[in-house]
């Protein structure tokens, strides 16, 4: 029977996923909240004003629009129609095409707007499974990149790799591509194919992927009897995430262990919940695990551990992240590093740290960036990254190289156990 000062362990589904965009292979809720779920989803946006149906529609009077209606009454005056194909877009669509443009100018990937059609495939794309090629993409440097192909998917038996620059899907060119986008091209139908063209290292490459209903393993857990290291590698953080890494955690305390590596590399994030559920092994309760930044427009909000603090007390804990370390992934390497109770190797995480919410408009749907995550000490994730303690860079192996050398996982096993 469970003690009754034990920690409550309440993992409410509520969207305040912190993930990227979306994966363009599995659909669950990452990096927005929507309001009207209730709980935690809905304080995200409690600082934007609302009127019962809809958001504030009161005309800001410091804004001259005298410039927008100039243009609006010119080309209404002007545009001639030169294509026989071509049709002149009714009024709501240059409302539509007005407010992307107003969405796009602040210049951050992930505040996009939505007309009707791309807000249903949006819709859909977070409310069950579809078919894709099993890889998270993002903006990185003002160019679309993959984050991480993910565990048993296309993308990865493909040889996709986190940091591969998308230069064209399907022969169309992603430049100004929003990432909502580029997933909407890159998914479709289960057996048909996408041709991507990527540039990895400055060398362009092109790959066909085949579409595939993806399901993802989510953890990876054993000892290694020889070095006496046990190993849990966590692939994503969905709602099953928790429960899942519960599992593992058990299983490693069953093993008397008490050198543990938890490995993070090519995870792109997922929901919130899960991060702090699994920060809280590790944590006291009241714990700081990430602070919701509102940049003033709200209060922040400090997440903090549930305190189930139940890993023994000598163990040594090494965490592994890369270039496809994400988003929650973050948020744990980055908590777990800033409470001095794990040492982080590999390489600096992808730098995913803003939370969207998800607001009707008119049929359509704004998506807009609300908060920043900022770590324990008080870094910005977002396009810095985390920075491991210990640098290694993971080289692929040589094809005759047998067995086949993992260089991260070995240091880090020489670091729990030679400390070194």
């Amino acid at each position: 029977m469970e003690s009754p000062q034990a920690p409550s362990r309440s993992r409410g589904t509520a969207f305040r996923g912190i993930s990227f965009a979306l994966v363009a292979a599995i659909a669950f809720v990452a990096g927005f909240s929507i309001g009207t779920t209730g709980g935690s989803a809905a304080a995200v946006v409690t600082h934007i004003p609302l009127l019962g149906d809809g958001l504030d529609a009161t005309p800001d009077q410091s804004v001259d629009l005298s410039d927008f209606w100039k243009a609006w009454n010119a080309l209404q005056a002007n545009y001639v129609i030169t294509h026989a194909s071509s049709t002149l877009p009714s009024v709501k669509d240059r409302l539509y095409g007005a407010i992307s443009g107003l969405a796009s100018s602040y210049g951050d990937p992930y505040t996009v707007f939505f007309p009707p059609v791309e807000a249903k495939a949006f819709s859909d794309n977070i409310s069950g499974s579809f078919a894709g090629v099993g890889m998270e993409i993002g903006i990185k440097d003002d160019v679309l990149t993959v984050i991480a192909p993910l565990k048993g998917t296309p993308a990865q038996a493909a040889g996709i790799k986190a940091g591969d620059q998308i230069i064209a899907i399907d022969k169309k060119s992603t430049d100004g591509m929003s990432v909502d986008e580029a997933v909407s091209e890159i998914r479709g139908p289960v057996g048909t194919t996408v041709d991507l063209s990527l540039v990895r290292s400055g060398k362009p490459l092109d790959t066909k992927v085949t579409r595939e209903t993806i399901q993802v393993p989510e953890t990876d857990d054993g000892l290694d009897a020889k070095s006496g290291v046990y190993h849990i590698a966590l692939y994503e953080f969905t709602s099953d995430s928790a429960g899942l890494f519960d599992q593992a955690f058990e299983r490693f305390l069953a093993s008397g262990s008490k050198k543990l590596i938890i490995d993070l590399r090519g995870n792109p994030g997922g929901y919130l919940d899960a991060a702090v559920d699994i920060a809280s092994h590790f944590l006291p309760k009241g714990t700081t695990i990430v602070t919701e930044d509102f940049g003033g427009k709200d209060a922040n909000q400090v997440h903090t551990s549930l305190g189930y603090d139940d890993v023994p007390k000598g163990t040594k804990i090494a965490v592994l992240i890369d270039g496809g370390s994400a988003s929650a992934s973050e948020i744990l390497a980055g908590a777990l590093q800033d409470n001095h109770v794990a040492t982080l190797i590999g390489t600096k995480s992808f730098g995913k740290g803003s939370v969207q919410t998800l607001m009707n408009l008119d049929g359509g749907s704004l998506k807009v960036t609300v908060a920043r995550w900022i770590t324990p000490a008080g870094h910005w994730i977002m396009g810095n990254g985390i920075t491991p303690d210990i640098t290694i860079a993971y080289n692929t192996p040589d094809a005759t190289t047998t067995p086949k050398v993992d260089p991260q996982m070995a240091r880090a096993i020489d670091f729990l156990t030679k400390g070194k």
